[in-house]
C-alpha cells in the first residue's frame, strides 16, 4: 500500500560536610553518646527531579515518544502535501506500520489520551520534564479538533472551497510535523521544548 493510498483512505475519527572530631579528655563518658551520634545516610542525587526541568535518559526518551501521538492522530491532514513531495513520503514510510496500528481501532486515540494524561501527567512519580512534554503533546492533539470540525462542516468538493481546505490541511500537517521534529529532537538532547500556542496551557496543567 503506497503512502498516498493509505492517507486518502477514510479514517475513523476520533552536601553534607563532615568534621573530624577529636576526643576531648574533659568530657565524661556520660555525655559522649550525645556528641557522637551516627550520621544519616546520604541520599544519592540523580538528574531526575519532580520540581525542576532536569531529565535523565529514560525521561528524554519517554518525552520524545509522546510527540508522536498528535502526529499519528493528525497524519490525515498531510494527504495532499505528502502526495506532492517525495521526500515527505520517504520520511513517513518507516512510520506507516505504527500509524496503521494506531488507527486500526476507533478508540485507540482516546485510550492513548487517557493513558498519557492519567498515567503520566497526573502522576507525581514522573519528573516535571516528562509531565510537561506529555501535556504539550496532549494539548497539541486537542487542537486538532478545530480543523476536523471545519472539514466536517463544509467539506467542499471542488472549486475555491476545496483549494482553501487543501491549504488548511497542509498547514496543519506541516505544523504538527515541525512540532514533532522540534519537540522530539529537543527532548533527546535534554532541552526543554516550548511549543507555540500549547506551552502556556501545558504549564497550567503541570504543577
Amino acid at each position: 500500500m503506497t503512502i498516498s493510498t493509505f492517507l486518502f483512505t477514510p479514517f475513523t475519527s476520533l552536601t553534607f560536610s563532615h568534621r573530624t572530631l577529636h576526643s576531648c579528655p574533659q568530657l565524661s563518658p556520660k555525655n559522649q553518646p550525645l556528641l557522637f551520634k551516627s550520621k544519616p545516610k546520604r541520599t544519592p542525587i540523580t538528574a531526575k527531579s519532580k520540581r525542576n526541568d532536569s531529565a535523565d535518559a529514560p525521561d528524554r526518551i519517554i518525552s520524545a515518544i509522546c510527540y508522536f501521538y498528535p502526529f499519528f492522530d493528525g497524519i490525515q491532514y498531510g494527504r495532499y502535501v505528502i502526495a506532492q513531495f517525495t521526500p515527505l513520503q520517504l520520511m513517513i514510510q518507516p512510520l506507516l506500520p505504527a500509524i496503521r496500528i494506531f488507527r486500526s481501532f476507533p478508540l485507540n486515540g482516546f485510550l492513548v489520551f487517557l493513558t498519557l494524561y492519567f498515567v503520566i501527567v497526573r502522576n507525581p512519580s514522573f519528573s516535571r520534564y516528562v509531565r510537561f512534554n506529555t501535556m504539550q503533546a496532549i494539548v497539541l492533539d486537542v487542537l486538532l479538533i478545530f480543523p476536523d470540525l471545519l472539514e466536517r462542516s463544509f467539506n467542499p468538493r471542488d472549486g475555491l472551497g476545496l483549494d482553501l481546505m487543501m491549504s488548511l490541511d497542509s498547514t496543519v500537517f506541516l505544523f504538527i510535523l515541525v512540532c514533532l521534529i522540534y519537540g522530539s529532537s529537543s527532548c533527546l538532547l535534554g532541552q526543554m521544548p516550548r511549543l507555540p500556542i500549547v506551552a502556556e496551557a501545558a504549564d497550567r496543567q503541570v504543577l
